[in-house]
């Protein structure tokens, strides 16, 4: 039987990036199937009294040299962008509005990379544009506007927060919920 992986993702993380490129692999060596979920960062802080690890001058300084330790690890570049933090509430939704499009992966490699490869402010619409220039962008911010879209984002959030998600990276392997890109170890066991 083939391993399923749920990985619940937002752009604006810096170690979900990392997770989404290190996935390539774990699927490489296992053959298991990953799942896409998107959901938004903000909305699990919220609702969990979360916050980004950035809030804290000690932890966010730590943070950083520990994800440039897992980016040369695992071969990944990685950038500090500097329009960090990045309101991802529009990107997040085209990416629901996707879900099942043959546009879904690339478009999830595409902002990703222009959010930690090519430092692009992801928060200004006129860069958002360009950078979606590969795509139809005035039917993908369509979607971003679209009600039912922003209401499957919502329901996505709020029923990841009812699994016990408070972050992301977030993977499922059936039941069983692992925290962090430094966990995906423990998530390809899981499905080996």
């Amino acid at each position: 039987m083939v391993g399923r992986i749920e990985f619940l993702f937002d752009f604006g993380s810096p170690t979900t990036f990392l997770a989404h490129r290190r996935l390539a692999g774990v699927v490489q060596r296992t053959g298991a199937i990953v799942e896409y979920v998107p959901v938004l960062l903000g909305g699990l802080f919220k609702a969990t009294g979360n916050a980004s690890p950035a809030a804290v001058p000690a932890k966010g300084r730590w943070m950083n040299i520990d994800m440039a330790r897992f980016a040369e690890r695992h071969g990944v570049l990685l950038r500090q962008n500097p329009h960090f933090p990045i309101n991802t509430i529009q990107l997040m939704r085209i990416a629901t509005g996707l879900v099942g499009h043959p546009d879904f992966a690339r478009y999830v490699d595409v902002v990703f990379d222009a959010m930690w490869v090519h430092e692009r402010n992801m928060g200004d619409p006129a860069e958002v544009r360009a950078v979606l220039a590969g795509f139809d962008a005035d039917a993908l911010l369509e979607l971003a506007a679209d009600p039912e879209v922003k209401e499957r984002l919502r329901a996505t959030t709020d029923s990841a927060v009812a699994r016990g998600v408070f972050g992301a990276p977030t993977f499922f392997v059936g039941d069983a919920m692992y925290f962090g890109q430094d966990r995906l170890d423990w998530v390809e066991e899981a499905v080996s």
